[in-house]
């Protein structure tokens, strides 16, 4: 029989699983949204700047009710609403009704992600090797079944209204059956409250890096297809989108096992050559197969920074765990979806390829950011 760090462990991973899934099947169909509501790159990014103003206003509550409940109520109720504005998303019905549902989009997955690595990390204090990496490999496994089912859905003309309602009550099903699993007792012991204030230079350095990660990240999901299909003229436009998912999962489910082998001061260095490298071949060669190369090194770039840097956040001593993630979730979701929109903006100037050099500048700042960290390890030990 399995123990109950185990099932706990399972139930988590499948919330990971759900989050990554959604996240997927959102971004896959940017360029079906972009089409039906006739987008320009100016344009969409302005509608994606909605989900940064969500994701700003959700840091008091995502906070609060992390350090007031158990993790596990605000990731329920988190996922409840992640999975009802997803499927909002897919009516379609006017610009007003997809601005609401990308605000409670990017709202519920804010409450979520402080709530799933408050759980990750309190569950790892009950193994003895590393596991939070792998969670974020589950989560990637699942961004992979979701543009894989997203594929399915473009190349058999499902309508993005269907292809929605059968993620949501795939979601419920799920969360159903998952949620009594969950730890129940990991409310945060510390009395430190939920408040605005100038955080740690520790914690600067560490959100920081999780900002320049997410805009990497964020404007993958978010852009890649469009640039497929804008620049590389590929209908079937979620190839880009696969093969990134892929190569961010595989390294994510080994991402444990380097952090032992090489140390994360050199995985970082190395992250940030792979995104580099990635990023250059896509825009100087807007060819099928050498784009596809680049998503493949940026995926294998990106895939190591988040688990790293929460993993360098548990050891933060200022606040409590889920103030912590909190705080450096705030930069992160901040990241993740102001990288899109300024995309967004930069294409619409200069064009989408010239606009993706703002990878590179996000890439190269994880080297001093990183010594940065390390050094400040160093002398405080």
């Amino acid at each position: 029989m399995f123990s109950i760090p185990q099932k706990q462990r399972f139930a988590l991973s499948a919330y990971f699983f759900l989050s990554g899934i959604c996240f997927s099947t959102f971004a896959s169909r940017i360029p079906t949204l972009k089409s039906i509501f006739t987008l320009t790159e100016g344009e969409l990014g302005n509608l994606l700047m909605i989900m940064p103003a969500s994701a700003i206003i959700g840091i008091p509550l995502s906070g609060w009710m992390v350090a007031k409940y158990n993790s596990r109520i605000p990731l329920q109720l988190g996922s409840v609403l992640f999975l009802l504005s997803l499927f909002s998303l897919g009516w379609g019905f006017s610009l007003v009704g997809l601005i609401v549902s990308l605000f409670l989009f990017a709202l519920s997955l804010r409450i979520i992600n402080v709530a799933i690595n408050t759980q990750s990390l309190s569950l790892q204090e009950k193994f003895e090797k590393k596991i939070v990496g792998k969670f974020h490999g589950i989560w990637s496994i699942g961004g992979i079944a979701g543009v894989l089912f997203s594929t399915i859905m473009l190349n058999y003309g499902i309508s993005i209204f269907w292809h929605f309602l059968m993620v949501m009550l795939f979601g419920i099903l799920l969360i159903i059956f998952m949620f009594p699993l969950l730890i129940k007792n990991d409310k945060a012991k510390s009395s430190n409250p939920f408040k605005f204030q100038k955080p740690s230079r520790y914690i600067s350095l560490l959100g920081f890096m999780v900002f320049f990660a997410a805009i990497c990240e964020g404007g993958m999901y978010d852009w890649n297809g469009v640039y497929l299909k804008e620049v590389v003229n590929q209908e079937v436009f979620t190839y880009g989108y696969l093969l990134f998912m892929v190569c961010m999962t595989i390294s994510r489910l080994t991402i444990d096992n380097l952090m032992g082998r090489f140390g994360m001061q050199k995985l970082y260095i190395v992250s940030s050559i792979l995104i580099v490298s990635g990023v250059l071949t896509v825009t100087l060669f807007p060819t099928l197969v050498p784009v596809l190369i680049g998503f493949c090194f940026i995926g294998f770039g990106v895939s190591g920074l988040f688990p790293m840097t929460l993993i360098l956040a548990g050891r933060a001593k200022k606040y409590s765990i889920p103030i912590v993630i909190s705080i450096i979730s705030t930069y992160s979701t901040v990241g993740m979806f102001l990288g899109p929109p300024l995309i967004g903006y930069l294409a619409s100037a200069f064009g989408l390829q010239r606009a993706f050099i703002t990878f590179i500048v996000a890439g190269l700042m994880f080297i001093p950011l990183s010594k940065m960290v390390f050094d400040h390890l160093k002398k405080t030990n």
